[in-house]
């Protein structure tokens, strides 16, 4: 790291990560399954018929975990001082990517199957119209927090330039 607090650094520097983050296997929709299945709460304490199927499926599980990052196909979530980035493979080679003043508002969707993940899609908007999508975020209430703080940061320096341009 580059700079005392994390993503905090002259707007004239380079690109700095604030956090990245690795999707959750409920990106995947055989992922989104399997957490269908393990939230079948019948039966008694830990014998549920979800508890049976999550020690049954641990090889599939295991797979998905594993193909998430792999260095060819995983993905990764960068949020840096100016964008929200996809990166994908070893080298980190962007995929798409959103300025921080292309959405003023984030919405969390939980598909059927992230909820026993604790995961969730976010949905970046800019009025009415969806401008971004991260799928399968692990923890998504806590990314969603730190990207509208960022968003605010970017946009505060960004109207504070433009007065001073402007008074100059």
């Amino acid at each position: 790291m580059k700079q005392a607090i994390a993503g905090v650094v002259a707007r004239d520097m380079a690109e700095v990560d604030v956090m990245t983050i690795w999707p959750s296997i409920a990106a995947y929709p055989s992922g989104r399954f399997l957490g269908r299945l393990y939230a079948n709460r019948v039966g008694i304490y830990i014998f549920r018929i979800g508890n049976l199927i999550a020690l049954a499926s641990i090889p599939h599980a295991l797979a998905l975990y594993f193909y998430r990052i792999l260095p060819w196909v995983g993905s990764r979530y960068t949020l840096t001082n100016r964008r929200v980035i996809v990166q994908r493979g070893l080298q980190a080679v962007e995929d798409k990517s959103t300025e921080l003043d292309r959405f003023n508002r984030i919405e969390i969707a939980v598909q059927p199957g992230q909820s026993w993940f604790k995961a969730g899609d976010l949905l970046f908007y800019q009025g009415e119209t969806e401008t971004f999508r991260l799928e399968g975020v692990s923890r998504p209430k806590v990314f969603r927090e730190i990207c509208m703080k960022s968003n605010a940061s970017y946009l505060g320096v960004k109207a504070a330039l433009e007065r001073q341009a402007a008074n100059a």
